[in-house]
């Protein structure tokens, strides 16, 4: 396993590379930690399902003529019910579709909060700086920090919550200057897994060892952070919104 994944030793100096510019080296980047890291990733409670992947000339491994979010995707259109975390059943499609990515259906037992990459190195930093548990966190060289938390669930009153695809549909790749929460209905990709291009993908920055927080204890930060990015005052930031005010 990477040592992100694997234990805190180094972490830290890894981490400072990382906010740097440069990223660490992540296990993921060859075939055989592939499988390991997704084991550990349902280990630790994420469901996953299996997902396109780059085909040659920018294309997605699916036949959709002219995929708009190409190796981003569930293969299956079923992939909510059939996202697990059982270990025997993601060793099957590990191995038999080797060049697979993987998704991670969120609003289960996970949220993802997404931030542009500049926005989300600068939260990062400060959080950090806090002291505050940050939990794990991704980078997708397309431009996009994941921050994983544990989900807000699902309130008795269903009048305060609505589904992310209200806010910004999983398919939706178009240049967002504020944070998207996925939550219920939605996916990200899970690390490891490739992007289109040479050499990009998505990685883990910080790995699944540290325990899901709380997502309102990130959220003033990020959120902050994206309206500094866009050139906003924080009260005008464009974010997607799981809940209602």
């Amino acid at each position: 396993m990477s040592a992100e994944l694997g234990g805190r030793t180094g972490l830290r100096g890894k981490l400072s590379q990382w906010l740097r510019g440069g990223r660490p080296k992540d296990a993921a980047a060859d075939d055989g930690g592939r499988e390991a890291l997704l084991i550990a990733a349902a280990a630790t409670g994420l469901p996953l399902a299996p997902a396109a992947h780059p085909a040659p000339g920018y294309r997605c491994s699916c036949d959709r003529v002219g995929c708009p979010t190409p190796a981003r995707h569930p293969v299956s259109f079923a992939w909510q019910t059939q996202s697990t975390t059982d270990r025997a059943q993601i060793e099957r499609w590990a191995r038999h579709q080797p060049e697979a990515n993987f998704i991670t259906a969120t609003g289960m037992v996970h949220d993802v909060l997404d931030v542009p990459l500049e926005a989300g190195r600068a939260a990062l930093e400060r959080l950090l700086g806090a002291g505050i548990e940050v939990g794990p966190v991704a980078e997708s060289d397309d431009g996009r920090l994941l921050f994983f938390t544990l989900t807000r669930g699902t309130p008795e009153d269903e009048d305060e919550w609505w589904p992310c695809e209200l806010d910004c549909h999983p398919e939706t790749m178009d240049e967002h200057h504020g944070l998207r929460w996925h939550c219920r209905g939605s996916y990200v990709l899970v690390p490891p897994a490739r992007l289109p291009g040479d050499g990009q993908g998505v990685h883990w920055v910080r790995g699944l060892e540290h325990p899901l927080p709380d997502p309102l204890s990130l959220l003033e930060t990020l959120t902050d952070a994206c309206a500094r990015y866009a050139g906003q005052e924080p009260d005008h930031v464009s974010a997607a919104w799981p809940l209602r005010h």
